[in-house]
């Protein structure tokens, strides 16, 4: 063989970010089933006792409340919520913004439900600190009805998008990889919703709008992992090797997708968080990018020890994956997969825990063709 046939490998990286940059990675993400499993477990526990106990913190368009327009471009939000705490008025869920319109800049304040005597004093200490005369500051009584309405209309657009995914999936993909998509997706709304009951954030239709929006992003990153795993169930069909390889070497070959999907995702979001609330106090931005953020992080963990998992135990139950024998690789093997090299025959792991491989039926046969011959007998005349 000449030399311009031999084909040279690329090599390694020796960090583990050059081989992730490279996607020369080789992590078990099957063999750590268990344990995203027992973080989403532990999380939903949590989120069943928090909100049981503690239940949701609705802002004021769900429970009602009162708000004024002061027509003021001086009047921070800092002397407003001064004024508040003169009043001893209870500011838990309350929003104080900055707003600018055609007819000029005005702050807008909102509570929770007050009576009229305290609405009338609120009204007097706003205008007082303002400089301006009582008249001009409107007042207006925000209904809980129209919180719960978006509500209504917000679970009516889940289960129509839930619905349509499934059959989506279904058709793209199969039914085992649409069951296992809207279980993360409901994952990923569960542990959201937990976590806001569990730090205490306020939930406002800005929050609920959020909620529907992640899922878009959760579909996203998991159908990305499915396609990859589509296209390896393909190329080691005829192989006989577990779903649980097909499923490490589809994670390890989308790992630098999904993670600049992320990055690139919640980069943007952090910015709202950073300008939009911080340097000029937007609460609605606040509220919309707190709900996005949380929601992207759960769904990047999803795609991977949700999904993926999900998807594997489903397929082991199939054929022709149901019939695979052994266990999944690791180390050095995995990465030879995941660089596209040709399965083993048949892996076994020894004691120390690494894979070893079985002698395979070839080196079977070169072994009975380099044993000495047997002498011949000679025959009786």
């Amino acid at each position: 063989m000449s030399d311009a046939a031999v084909t040279t490998k690329v090599p390694v990286a020796t960090s583990a970010s050059g081989r992730l940059f490279r996607g020369q990675t080789a992590i078990d993400f099957y063999g750590r089933r268990k344990f995203g499993i027992a973080i989403s477990i532990l999380l939903i526990v949590a989120t069943v006792v928090s909100l049981g106990s503690r239940g949701l913190n609705l802002g004021i368009d769900f429970e009602g409340g009162t708000s004024w327009d002061i027509p003021a471009s001086d009047f921070t939000v800092d002397e407003a919520d001064a004024v508040l705490a003169d009043l001893a008025i209870d500011t838990e869920g309350s929003r104080i913004q900055s707003r600018n319109s055609d007819a000029g800049s005005f702050l807008k304040v909102q509570v929770r439900s007050l009576t009229d005597a305290q609405a009338s004093a609120v009204r007097a200490a706003l205008a007082d600190a303002a400089g301006l005369n009582v008249d001009v500051i409107n007042v207006n009584v925000v209904s809980a009805s129209w919180g719960s309405d978006i509500t209504n209309k917000a679970l009516r657009a889940l289960i129509i998008f839930l619905v349509v995914v499934a059959i989506f999936i279904s058709l793209r993909f199969e039914w085992r990889m649409a069951l296992a998509a809207i279980i993360a997706m409901l994952h990923d709304v569960v542990i959201s919703v937990g976590l806001y009951s569990i730090f205490g954030f306020v939930v406002t239709p800005a929050t609920v709008i959020a909620f529907l929006t992640i899922l878009g992003y959760s579909l996203y990153d998991t159908i990305v992992v499915f396609d990859r795993v589509r296209e390896n169930e393909t190329r080691f069909t005829t192989t006989r090797i577990p779903f649980g390889d097909v499923t490490n070497v589809s994670m390890n070959q989308v790992l630098m997708r999904s993670a600049n999907t992320s990055i690139s995702s919640v980069l943007p979001v952090i910015a709202l968080l950073v300008v939009g609330a911080g340097i000029f106090h937007a609460s609605t931005l606040s509220e919309f990018a707190v709900a996005l953020l949380l929601g992207m992080l759960t769904g990047t963990y999803s795609s991977i020890f949700v999904a993926a998992p999900m998807l594997a135990a489903l397929k082991n139950r199939a054929e022709p994956w149901q019939r695979a024998k052994g266990r999944v690789v690791t180390g050095a093997d995995l990465r030879e997969l995941v660089l596209g090299g040709a399965p083993k025959s048949r892996r076994s792991r020894d004691g120390e825990g690494n894979t070893a491989h079985d002698a395979s039926p070839s080196d079977d046969a070169t072994a009975i063709l380099q044993h000495a011959p047997r002498p011949r007998k000679r025959r009786r005349r």
